[in-house]
């Protein structure tokens, strides 16, 4: 099976386009890590492989293949509602990657609930984009992990921008 046609892939550049889903595929495992275990994370949900929760997680060990093919689906998936709230970003790869991650980590609902939603329906995209530097907490605590990935998703999201 070659690269461009393993499973979960297409649904991603079909939802971001190519370059936002090489992006996405970069930079979200950087931040998530790799776990083939199932664990509970910071805020105590049970988790796997690169930050996957829900109910379908089994108590096994799960495959390199599985994780990054459960990553690609995940990300297609948080991708939808993202661009469905924003539809601004369709065809801005930098901006789009930059809060599909957020997303897939603080969750969907949130990212279109908040000031940066609407900042980019607005067209004030300089704002929306620091607003990822304010999502720096989880379970009420300041952590480290966060400030660095939200910096790195507002460097992401600036690219570009005039």
């Amino acid at each position: 099976m070659t690269e461009s046609v393993k499973p979960g892939r297409g649904a991603l550049a079909v939802a971001v386009g190519a370059p936002a889903a090489a992006l996405l595929l970069s930079i979200v495992p950087a931040f998530e890590g790799m776990r083939n275990d199932p664990y509970l994370d910071i805020v105590r949900v049970k988790t796997v492989c690169f930050g996957h929760t829900g109910a379908d997680i089994q108590n096994r060990h799960y495959s390199d293949a599985e994780c990054r093919a459960m990553l690609e689906k995940d990300l297609a998936r948080h991708a939808a509602p993202v661009l469905a709230c924003t539809p601004q970003l369709k065809g801005r790869p930098y901006q789009t990657a930059a809060v599909v991650s957020f997303a897939y980590n603080a969750g969907t609902t949130a990212f279109c609930r908040s000031g940066m939603a609407r900042d980019f329906r607005r067209g004030h995209d300089r704002e929306a984009c620091a607003g990822l530097s304010r999502w720096i907490y989880a379970g009420g605590r300041r952590v480290e992990g966060l400030v660095r990935r939200r910096a790195a998703e507002r460097a992401l999201c600036e690219r570009g921008l005039t």
